[in-house]
């Protein structure tokens, strides 16, 4: 269990997001045309899981906006913007926004997305949404970067992220 806050609120997470040098956990997430998407969907590249609560709050927009911008500039790097939000939701957010370089992601059919990546925050107002994290993932499946933002209100570390790639 991790503890993160939502406006100066304590919450707490099922579990600890995977561990830098460790093995990312298999995955099965929902794309915006109800097709599957896993560790498998992305061979030969890097993997930022840009993990938020929803679409519809302006931080979490913002980071996907940021994250289409910067990560996706390049060849060898897919981005998984991942929420708990309906793919029909992500959809219309990225037509209306022209988002085309992020994969938008939704956990609705997987708790053990949430679980095994130690995300779903299991008290609070938020409680059953996804905490913010960026955990970015090699080639190799490796995890080599992991950020749980403390405070949900608040934007990832994209300097710090982006260096990784």
């Amino acid at each position: 269990m991790e503890t993160v806050y939502f406006s100066g609120n304590e919450c707490h997470t099922y579990g600890s997001v995977p561990a830098v040098g460790s093995v990312a956990p298999e995955f099965s997430l929902v794309d915006t045309d109800l097709k599957e998407l896993t560790l498998e969907s992305f061979p030969g590249k890097k993997i930022v899981l840009n993990i938020f609560p929803s679409l519809d709050t302006p931080v979490c927009a913002m980071g996907v906006r940021k994250f289409n911008q910067e990560a996706s500039k390049k060849n060898d790097v897919a981005v998984v913007c991942v929420s708990m939000d309906l793919p029909f939701a992500a959809k219309r957010f990225c037509t209306l926004e022209g988002i085309k370089d992020v994969y938008p992601a939704s956990a609705f059919r997987s708790p053990e997305f949430a679980k095994n990546y130690g995300v779903e925050l299991v008290d609070g107002p938020l409680k059953g949404l996804l905490a913010r994290a960026v955990i970015i993932i090699d080639e190799n499946h490796k995890v080599i970067y992991r950020e749980l933002v403390d405070e949900i209100t608040h934007e990832p570390d994209y300097e710090a992220a982006l260096k990784m790639l």
